[in-house]
């Protein structure tokens, strides 16, 4: 029998400790890219340098776990179809609105205006790093996988206790 951490407890843990990621196909995503072995749970090294990730990563390890949640295929590129999915994962339908599909390609193809660097149609990990330490905001542009410095250093604080 497998020790470690499954897919459920997983995302409790998640949504309980960090309370922000909570989107089902990035924490899928996210435990995926923690499930080193592709074994089904998360042993424990992989869960402590996750969690080392989390509070004390630097932007650069920051980015590229962000650009691996979400590169969706692990082609090593995120594509206007990969953006499209996680918009529509993450984006809430208005009452009304009668085709948010068509809403959210626009935004897709606008998001991959901006983070396609070299303008070849696809983000490669070293677009989406330009872009990023361009515009720092942009790095969760595609779905909330990493928690707030606030929800951070509340953890901090709690296990220095």
């Amino acid at each position: 029998m497998l020790q470690g951490i499954d897919r459920t407890i997983f995302r409790e843990l998640l949504h309980n400790t960090f309370k922000v990621i909570t989107e089902d196909a990035l924490v899928e995503r996210i435990f995926c890219c923690w499930d080193r072995e592709n074994e089904g749970i998360i042993r424990l090294e992989p869960w402590i340098m996750g969690l080392d990730l989390y509070l004390r990563g630097t932007l650069r390890e920051k980015i590229e776990y962000c650009f691996k949640v979400y590169d969706l295929n692990n082609d090593g590129f995120i594509t206007k179809d990969e953006i499209f999915l996680l918009f529509k994962n993450c984006l809430m339908k208005q009452p009304g609105e009668e085709d948010p599909d068509e809403a959210v390609k626009d935004l897709s193809e606008l998001a991959l205006k901006k983070l396609d660097v070299d303008r070849d149609g696809k983000i490669s990990f070293h677009d989406y790093k330009v872009a990023i330490l361009e515009e720092p905001l942009l790095l969760e542009a595609f779905g909330q996988c990493l928690p707030t410095d606030e929800n951070c250093a509340s953890i901090l604080i709690t296990l220095q206790s």
